[in-house]
């Protein structure tokens, strides 16, 4: 009912424009929403192209990319709303994608990294990937906040510092760097299998994983006081101070929970690939932000909703999707990936200024 008393509302202001009101209307309208008009004609055009973009089969793929991508931008998304960024998520993805599937490895893996370590508890494995992320988070927030260094530096910082530490594990015992495979059944049963399916084509269990993370993440932005505090310090940390929020500690829980996230996207990866190595996660980051970007998280701080990132990763696993269903070349999709950014955050920002 408040959505149709909104779109009455907007519908009697426009009306009551004048000619050329109306007609910058509507040019603010195609600009603000530039991103949403293009995907519509993508879809559109690639489905006519090749009308099994929108079979079953598809769509649950989208789905399931999508579900893995989740996390970390949901995670990534906090960072951008303290009018930051990540640049580490990628790397600690792969670091705790790598450490998941080291844990996880079949005991009867000829070349089990830790040839004498069980397959342990899968819980207890989570438990290690999250805390792993959330020193990493930590780390970044604290140098953030303490010293007032830009997310960029810090972040710089800490993925060359994670990369390292990924190459020397993927080195011990002798594996010299190669591949962590051979996943225990339980493990890889426990994210990649299925208790359900749509028109015969099973539905990963990492989806319903990514709804979890999508519900808990919600609750936190919009029903907790740390949700609140994380707005205002992004809004304008001067003025959160002054009302009593304690700005370096907001920034520090904003970064620790994305480095959460960031673990519990390594371990639905580190399944989900099968064979872990030190390029996983490899670009992650943008992938995330880009997704933040088109959901509607403002880089000018203060701006986001959880619906909105989810929205934003959708949309951008479904233009890599139909790119792939075109047989556009690899190395163009680099390319189309980066104007997607560009774009979208050419259009938050004139937003930003039409606003101020």
């Amino acid at each position: 009912m408040k959505a149709i008393s909104n779109i009455k509302t907007r519908y009697q202001d426009y009306r009551a424009l004048d000619g050329r009101e109306k007609v910058q209307a509507w040019k603010e309208g195609l600009i603000n929403n530039a991103i949403y008009i293009m995907i519509i004609i993508a879809v559109i055009y690639t489905y006519t192209k090749n009308q099994r973009f929108l079979s079953t089969s598809s769509i649950i793929n989208i789905i399931s990319l999508s579900a893995a991508n989740i996390p970390i931008a949901c995670g990534i998304a906090g960072t951008i709303v303290l009018t930051g960024t990540d640049l580490s998520a990628g790397r600690v993805v792969g670091l705790t994608a790598c450490i998941s599937a080291s844990l996880l490895q079949s005991t009867s893996y000829a070349t089990k990294i830790f040839p004498d370590l069980p397959v342990l508890p899968i819980p207890l494995v989570i438990l290690i990937v999250l805390i792993v992320g959330g020193i990493v988070g930590w780390v970044n927030g604290f140098f953030v906040a303490k010293f007032h260094l830009h997310p960029f530096i810090v972040t710089l910082a800490t993925q060359l510092i994670v990369y390292g530490i990924l190459l020397m594990y993927i080195m011990l015992n002798g594996n010299n760097g190669q591949p962590l495979s051979g996943l225990d059944k339980s493990f890889k049963n426990f994210v990649t299998g299925s208790i359900l399916k749509i028109g015969g084509v099973p539905v990963p269990n990492y989806v319903w994983y990514a709804c979890v993370v999508i519900a808990f993440m919600w609750f936190v932005w919009n029903k907790t006081t740390f949700g609140k505090n994380m707005f205002a310090v992004g809004s304008n940390p001067e003025a959160a101070n002054v009302s009593g929020v304690n700005v370096m500690r907001t920034t520090i829980q904003v970064h620790t929970l994305a480095g959460c996230m960031y673990g519990i996207t390594g371990f639905i990866e580190s399944a989900r690939i099968g064979s872990n190595q030190a390029s996983t996660g490899l670009n992650y980051e943008a992938d995330a932000i880009a997704a933040c970007v088109i959901g509607g998280v403002s880089f000018v701080g203060g701006t986001g909703k959880i619906s909105g990132v989810v929205m934003g990763v959708f949309i951008l696993r479904i233009i890599f999707v139909a790119l792939n269903f075109l047989s556009i070349n690899q190395n163009l999709q680099y390319v189309i990936k980066g104007l997607i950014i560009l774009i979208a955050c050419s259009v938050d920002m004139r937003k930003y200024l039409v606003r101020k």
